[in-house]
């Protein structure tokens, strides 16, 4: 055991300088928060989807999609998979933002239709969420070195942190892009690597593993349903992938989070099948950390590898986000500096870490600000309708209300919908999003009503 940790140590300590050492040092604004390369170049396809890809297979998401696997079999896989459709529902709407209204940024967006208020709470969205992908990645590479509130698992996460903080503080927005793709191959490798060693055994043939699991709210289809949702919504308060959406071409952009989506539900599914393994052997407990302990030193290794690689991806991206979200979109400083985007990733890379001090729980993470956030499906689905800004409020206001009821667990019994462990979540989301919807559009309806009456006075006069 004092080898693996040995192990562990150095590839966190190894990976994080080879990082450093690659990511580019970004002197002029429009590189460290726009990726721009120092001729002026924007970031072209493979790059981009390679950082989408490896930024949204979060070492939470790799961890919940092994044991929903484990709990769920394949379904449990497809369901989590599905929320790397939010790729494709995002493309085209942030295509159709650039091309027809001609916006350069989400945050753009929001200010010209709904006002600076609308963008100070949207930007509390964004800040919340990148906020939690910071505690609920790390705690993921704790839980390799130690049982959760010990020594070794603090350290772990706060040295990881560190060197992660320190190769995203030299470039920014371009470090991510830059070690994101380095990442992506990492990641690819290793996941091809072990999914070969758990299918040597005949008995875990492809088969074997698609078979498993119940289409059946018993068995996991409430949190597929409960994805499909929220794809709608989800990707839009999350910075990560937005500022993506902005910085190369419109087309080439679509593309790539059309090749993202696919990718990424693909490789998750994928990863599920370690959980599915777990299954087949008896395995109880983190599904990934139990199969690499099953396979070997060798198998626990690749695993650590990747956990290290898909987190260090999403904790640089969290941080050059939150970053352009602080200084360029809510305008923090009337010129922004390079200077004052380091100093935020620190406030951020703190702040993040205090969470993993009061044992919270990965998965909520994910679930718990998707509900809170439908408001914004139909703010961007029907961005084209011309609507006052109540209707924002109405929205917005509509998705967090159903989100703290859920979290609170005081939703009413009575408009419960289905059976099964996420029927509370399953029924908080469709009752959500309708009152989201309706929020949204009743005061466009009032509004053309009152247009189309002073008309029919004017022509009468």
């Amino acid at each position: 055991m004092q080898d693996i940790e040995i192990y562990q140590w150095g590839l966190i300590i190894v990976s994080s300088l080879l990082f450093f050492f690659l990511a580019p040092f970004s002197k002029k604004p429009s590189e460290f928060f726009s990726a721009l390369s120092v001729k002026g170049k924007q970031p072209n396809i493979i790059m981009l989807t390679s950082s989408l890809v490896i930024s949204w297979i979060f070492a939470k998401s790799i961890t919940n999609a092994a044991n929903l696997g484990l709990e769920y079999g394949m379904v449990g896989g497809i369901a989590y998979a599905t929320y790397y459709l939010s790729f494709i529902v995002a493309g085209i709407i942030i295509y159709k933002l650039r091309t027809k209204g001609n916006f350069n940024s989400i945050h753009h967006f929001l200010r010209s239709k709904f006002g600076s208020n609308a963008v100070l709470i949207f930007s509390v969205l964004i800040a919340i969420r990148l906020f939690n992908e910071v505690w609920s990645n790390t705690m993921v590479i704790g839980s390799y070195f130690g049982e959760m509130g010990s020594q070794p698992y603090y350290l772990a996460i706060i040295v990881f942190t560190a060197l992660t903080l320190a190769y995203t503080l030299k470039g920014g927005l371009r470090s991510s892009l830059l070690t994101d793709a380095i990442q992506m191959v990492f990641f690819g490798i290793l996941l091809f690597v072990l999914l070969k060693l758990i299918m040597t055994d005949e008995s875990q043939n492809i088969s074997n593993y698609v078979r498993t699991g119940e289409w059946n709210f018993a068995g996991g289809l409430g949190l597929l349903l409960v994805a499909f949702l929220q794809i709608f919504s989800y990707p839009f308060h999350d910075s990560v992938m937005t500022d993506r959406g902005f910085i190369s071409p419109p087309k080439q952009t679509l593309r790539s989070f059309i090749a993202a989506a696919i990718i990424g539900f693909v490789c998750i599914t994928l990863f599920s099948l370690i959980g599915i393994f777990a299954q087949f052997k008896g395995l109880k407990g983190q599904a990934a950390v139990e199969v690499g302990k099953y396979l070997g030193v060798g198998s626990m290794f690749m695993l650590n590898f990747i956990m290290v690689t898909s987190a260090a991806s999403t904790l640089d991206s969290a941080f050059s986000s939150f970053s352009k979200l602080s200084i360029i979109d809510l305008k923090l400083q009337k010129v922004p500096t390079v200077k004052m985007g380091r100093i935020v990733m620190v406030i951020l890379a703190v702040l993040g870490t205090i969470p993993i001090f009061l044992k919270p729980t990965i998965l909520s993470a994910t679930t718990i600000s998707g509900t809170m956030v439908l408001g914004l499906a139909p703010i961007f689905l029907l961005w084209y309708l011309k609507a006052p800004k109540l209707s924002f409020y109405l929205a917005i206001f509509s998705g967090i209300l159903v989100g703290l009821i859920h979290a609170f667990d005081v939703f009413p019994k009575i408009m419960i919908l289905t059976e099964g462990p996420y029927a509370n979540l399953l029924s908080a989301n469709i009752w959500g999003s309708i009152l989201c919807f309706v929020g949204y559009i009743i005061p466009i309806l009032v509004s053309n009503n009152k247009s189309n009456q002073v008309e029919s006075i004017k022509t009468i006069s």
